[in-house]
């Protein structure tokens, strides 16, 4: 089958997120064709290019996020006969106008009704106010279609005061009524960006319009394309989500005012909910992605949990090997943040000093970002303060029991050196989606001792101990009890690399996807009918029978549209005879 896979900010480009789970899902299925529509980040994203494509990426097409004024953002145009360039810069006529403020208008209405509920991300709304939403969506939706794109409406003094009627009408709830003019601003700056896919030109017969199936690998922007695919064409929608994006936006928006932040979450929140609702199939990859889905909105029918599939042959070797490097020391792996909680680490390690004097801490990671940066040298210097350096005797040199260092070194060449490099893994975060690097220890066979967040005891389901958030002590004695206890440490080890084979490998994740694939498209209506000679219909859009010579594939044999939107309809499509493959091809 032929697969549209939607991506924000990742694959195909070298950096970005879920670009290593989407290059091997894609790699191992490589029965099945793809074409790629992604959405980047940054012209810096552009710039580093993409990975290396397998040969089954049939088509890709890119759209920046982060340029409203670049001509990629805008369809096709179409004949300006007749038109008006407005004040607002958007050449249109009155009717166009006219019906973007109608749409506009009921969109920020909603968000104004929605904005009751504050700041929960996870209201789910009513079916009025959904019907709404989604009416107000697919009309701008149909007029970017008719008009080649809404990028300079949407962005125009038109919607600004569409905004502003919204708050001010009576029974606006007090948080958006509230809102200044430069609220209002930031708010129609951020739905402008938000709603920028809707005057793309994917949606027609040769792009999305032709795939059996949109896999959308994000909830959000990256949906959307899904969405209008859905809308025009009626194709099947797949959602993934490893980390909700809903409940990313409620966590980064902590600064913003409060009129804007509960206007963005109203938006959020009743898009999520139109995602999950238009989707067949929404996999989360873990139960906690799952709760978050179910609150806001998605059918419990739908939703069918996908564990991340990682590859687990760079740590076969460690995993299978009895031998430890150091006993005495533990092991952090990750980025260097402050949702990482560093500081409650290094205080339990000092409790951990008091009763192992032998203990080492080795922290290997980067720093993400200046606040991560800041933050490294924040625990630099505390574990300075708690861990002056010590030497054997008088004429040794003095060596502090904390390191900090980045993978890729003479000590630690590789991922599996790092886990290699002691004998208990910590993870000590204060928040944290699917937990990589935890999966990573599990198969190098290691024990570990982590804090009870997001989905940690779903995945050590057993195989480590977990101690509560925030809490030096409780982790200092978890830790305390592995390292004096190196029975218990191999029979965790063993089980939690056992376990990580079951739930968490590449292979695992592929077959699942799959099969949702397989399932998604057999429960889908035809939306072209292929006629024989006389004109009666085959039974599949797609027989078995049409990659063999016969009169099935002759020149009479016609495509036709079965159902959707008038504009579908067309010439037919002649079917023709493959060429036979040559022996010993």
């Amino acid at each position: 089958m032929r697969i549209g896979l939607l991506t924000e900010g990742g694959y195909p480009y070298v950096s970005g997120d879920a670009r290593l789970w989407c290059d091997r899902l894609v790699r191992g299925l490589a029965q099945h064709e793809f074409d790629i529509y992604a959405l980047s980040h940054s012209e810096r994203q552009e710039d580093e290019g993409w990975v290396p494509l397998p040969p089954q990426v049939s088509r890709v097409r890119t759209a920046p996020l982060w340029s409203a004024d670049d001509d990629r953002w805008r369809a096709a145009p179409k004949s300006l006969l007749g038109r008006a360039t407005t004040g607002d810069g958007w050449a249109c006529g009155r009717r166009a106008r006219r019906r973007f403020a109608e749409c506009y208008g009921e969109l920020a209405a909603v968000l104004c009704a929605g904005s009751g509920g504050g700041t929960d991300a996870s209201q789910k709304p009513s079916a009025t106010e959904a019907d709404r939403f989604a009416s107000a969506l697919y009309g701008l939706a149909d007029l970017a279609r008719d008009e080649g794109g809404l990028v300079t409406a949407l962005r125009s003094e038109t919607a600004v005061r569409a905004l502003e009627r919204a708050c001010r009408a009576p029974g606006t709830p007090s948080t958006a009524r509230e809102a200044r003019v430069p609220d209002l601003l930031a708010v129609a700056a951020h739905l402008e960006r938000a709603l920028r896919p809707l005057s793309l030109d994917w949606y027609e017969d040769e792009g999305l319009g032709s795939v059996d199936l949109c896999h959308a690998t994000s909830g959000g922007p990256a949906a959307l394309p899904g969405l209008l695919a859905h809308h025009f064409a009626g194709v099947p929608l797949l959602v993934t989500e490893y980390g909700v994006r809903l409940r990313t936006h409620y966590l980064t928006a902590t600064e913003a005012p409060p009129a804007v932040r509960a206007l963005l979450t109203a938006f959020h929140g009743r898009l999520a909910a139109e995602t999950y609702g238009r989707a067949a199939v929404v996999t989360p990859g873990n139960a906690h992605a799952r709760r978050w889905q179910e609150r806001c909105g998605a059918d419990r029918a739908k939703l069918r949990t996908v564990y991340p599939g990682m590859d687990a042959s760079p740590f076969a070797e460690v995993g299978e090997s009895t031998e430890c490097a150091d006993p005495d020391t533990l092991v952090w792996v990750g980025r260097v943040e402050p949702a990482k909680d560093l500081v409650s680490l290094l205080h339990a390690f000092a409790e951990i000093r008091k009763e192992e004097p032998k203990a080492r801490l080795r922290i290997v990671g980067a720093a993400s970002g200046p606040e991560g940066a800041a933050y490294l040298g924040h625990c630099k210097a505390l574990a300075a303060q708690l861990f002056p350096d010590e030497a054997d005797g008088p004429h040794a040199v003095g060596d502090n029991p904390v390191s900090f260092e980045e993978r890729g070194g003479p000590d630690l060449p590789t991922l599996a050196d790092v886990y290699a490099a002691g004998a208990v893994t910590v993870l000590s975060s204060v928040v944290e989606g699917f937990p990589t690097g935890l999966v990573e220890a599990m198969l190098c066979g290691r024990a570990t001792v982590s804090t009870d967040v997001g989905a940690v005891v779903e995945v050590i389901g057993g195989t480590g101990l977990v101690v509560p958030p925030r809490n030096p002590r409780a982790l200092a004695e978890a830790c305390v009890a592995l390292l004096r206890d190196p029975g218990r440490r191999a029979r965790l080890g063993a089980a939690a690399r056992a376990r990580a084979l079951e739930l968490f490998t590449v292979e695992q994740n592929v077959a699942a996807f799959h099969g949702i694939y397989l399932d998604i498209v057999s429960r889908t209506p035809v939306r072209r009918v292929v006629l024989d000679d006389d004109g009666a219909p085959l039974p599949f859009a797609a027989p078995a029978e049409s990659h063999v010579p016969g009169r099935w594939t002759g020149p009479g044999a016609r495509v036709v549209p079965c159902g959707g939107p008038g504009w579908t309809a067309g010439p037919p499509v002649r079917a023709t005879t493959p060429v036979p493959a040559t022996e010993g091809a």
